[in-house]
């Protein structure tokens, strides 16, 4: 289930919202106030290219004060108009069953954009 959910995630539209991350995160690693924003939009883009089989964790420092303070910063400039944009797609997604695993993705890249720092994916 896991690689022919991910190919039908690609060929219905995954690509360009990995596109959509990866973009503005080279673009912000052009900058070193940037950078770490930059990072946190190149694994949005991992995430968002394959996101069947993979599991989102905090890392042991994801209650440190910078990852608090970033997360902050991310939500305020934009984090959670990304993350409310991924629960619109899930809600729509889930109205049918053939949409319900898609949803779930959806609801996965959420809880990711809305505090990415002290988070990851394995």
């Amino acid at each position: 289930m896991t690689i022919l959910g991910n190919i039908l995630w690609i060929l219905l539209g995954g690509i360009f919202v990995s596109l959509g991350y990866l973009i503005p995160g080279l673009l912000f690693c052009l900058t070193i106030i940037g950078l770490p924003f930059g990072v946190q939009l190149i694994k949005l883009a991992g995430l968002s290219l394959l996101p069947f089989g993979k599991e989102i964790y905090d890392k042991p420092q994801s209650n440190s004060f910078l990852s608090t303070v970033f997360n902050l910063l991310w939500i305020v400039l934009g984090g959670i108009w990304v993350a409310l944009s991924h629960l619109v797609f899930a809600a729509f997604l889930a109205i049918t069953i053939i949409g319900i695993p898609f949803a779930k993705q959806h609801l996965k890249l959420m809880a990711f954009a809305l505090t990415p720092f002290g988070k990851d994916f394995k």
